[in-house]
């Protein structure tokens, strides 16, 4: 008798039809989506910045209130399957936003290789470079500005 092959749920479900435990399982929990991010008033570009949200807990890249997260910080942006074509803004390692435009999960994420070992062997986390944002004054926010090369960012430089 052949064995039948089941596909992962993320194979066989397209995105906006998961059900939210399945959604909430993508998350590799980098903790990137927490670290804050700055527009520029004119060109609308967003620069990621090392500084994590305050309820971040830097060491495990898990939000200290996630069930409550929306009302204790006002501008938590939760994703959520109706936000699929706006993922750009995501850096390009997200797991989301991996697989809506591959298809496939990254081949680190801790659903593949069932655990997260790999990613944090990559420095794929925020645990190694970012800063709580409380611990920065608002006014140097902008010194703190990051671009992604996959895995650990790099410093900004304003002149190029």
């Amino acid at each position: 008798m052949i064995a039948k092959r089941y596909e992962p749920f993320w194979k066989t479900t397209p995105l906006s039809q998961m059900t939210k435990d399945e959604w909430e399982s993508l998350c590799d929990g980098c903790g990137k989506c927490c670290l804050q991010k700055l527009q520029d008033d004119e060109t609308e570009e967003v620069f990621y910045t090392n500084l994590s949200c305050k309820q971040l807990n830097i060491a495990t890249c898990q939000c200290k209130v996630y069930e409550s997260r929306q009302a204790k910080v006002a501008d938590c942006i939760t994703l959520t399957p109706d936000q699929i074509d706006d993922f750009q803004w995501l850096p390009d390692t997200c797991s989301y936003r991996v697989l809506h435009e591959t298809k496939e999960l990254p081949n680190w994420h801790p659903l593949v290789v069932g655990s997260r070992k790999e990613m944090m062997r990559q420095g794929l986390t925020v645990e190694h470079y970012a800063v709580n944002e409380s611990t920065v004054d608002e006014e140097e926010w902008d010194t703190h500005i990051i671009k992604w090369v996959h895995g650990m960012p790099e410093p900004y430089d304003m002149n190029t």
